[in-house]
């Protein structure tokens, strides 16, 4: 039986994972009694009698809760943006090249952000293929639903009076400093940060990441893009697919309550609409970091997780 323990069970990517694990025969739930659960000498011991741990806590306190980890077979996996691009520490979006190899093996694996997910997904072959320079200056645009922003957030959109301006589309990360940018870049092979636009709208769980690209930056223009992405994601939990008749409409929506991410190309020789649409609580949080969990333990990646249809 494969003991976990979930550091931080109270944050949204927390309960999302509590709730799917508790319903796996497989695995038992390590508990700490809610009293003591800021209680260094409690948590110490269950992290180290775990098998695998999950960190659902701020940067900082992920930081301390890995240190606390002190033997050589518990797996963490951490869900803050803390260790995604530190040494020591293996990226877990499992269909990059040669990575699924390297979760399933690794000790310590940071999971990805929500908008990183799908702006890796659509750069990180076309970087690797030579079809986009690592010198391109990229675009990216990203809408999400609410519950991406927590607890506080969706008390915000759920409230019965709430301010006006959550009815629109709200952009943010307006200084150009987004937690996700260092991931983007580095683990896509980019020489730059993108540019990038995050816009949070009033609908619970979803999203849509969306890389605008000109045919002169592009080697071998949208059929060559087409061919990477037919080649690198013909299986699994990314697939490319041709976009299905929407009446001309992309719904940010489309994957809510899924585990698997779509890309699709749009567009035409002069201007090329690259898109992936997952979850942000599936493939963009708690799923992805249950995916990289049955790696870690030989199952099959999907194990109980939604794929093809909503939750």
């Amino acid at each position: 039986m494969t003991t976990v323990f979930i550091d931080g069970s109270s944050g949204t990517t927390g309960l999302q994972i509590h709730e799917r694990l508790s319903q796996r025969s497989e695995l038992t739930l390590l508990q700490v009694p809610y009293e003591l659960r800021h209680e260094e000498a409690v948590r110490k011991e269950a992290l180290n009698a775990a098998d695998v741990v999950f960190l659902c806590l701020p940067d900082d306190a992920a930081d301390v809760s890995a240190s606390l980890v002190e033997n050589d077979h518990t797996v963490v996996i951490d869900t803050s943006t803390g260790h995604r691009t530190a040494p020591g520490w293996v990226y877990g979006l499992p269909e990059l090249d040669g990575q699924k190899e390297r979760i399933a093996a690794a000790k310590r694996i940071a999971n990805p952000g929500c908008h990183a997910s799908g702006f890796i997904a659509l750069s990180a072959p076309l970087v690797k293929a030579g079809v986009l320079s690592p010198e391109a200056k990229l675009h990216c645009t990203s809408l999400t639903g609410y519950s991406g922003g927590g607890k506080k957030m969706i008390a915000q959109y759920e409230q019965a009076e709430r301010d006006p301006y959550l009815d629109a589309p709200r952009m943010y990360g307006l200084a150009q400093t987004h937690k996700h940018l260092r991931e983007m870049q580095v683990i896509s092979g980019l020489v730059h940060e993108p540019g990038f636009c995050p816009v949070v709208a009033d609908f619970y769980s979803g999203m849509e990441t969306i890389i605008t690209l000109f045919e002169d930056e592009v080697c071998g223009g949208i059929e060559a893009i087409k061919e990477v992405y037919r080649s690198v994601y013909h299986t699994g939990l990314i697939r490319y697919e041709t976009n299905t008749d929407e009446s001309g409409f992309l719904s940010a929506a489309a994957f809510a309550g899924r585990d698997d991410m779509q890309v699709s190309v749009d567009g035409n020789e002069k201007r090329i609409l690259l898109t992936a649409r997952f979850d942000n609580l599936g493939k963009g949080a708690c799923g992805a970091a249950i995916q990289n969990m049955n790696l870690v333990l030989g199952l099959p990646e999907d194990t109980g997780l939604r794929i093809g249809e909503k939750g």
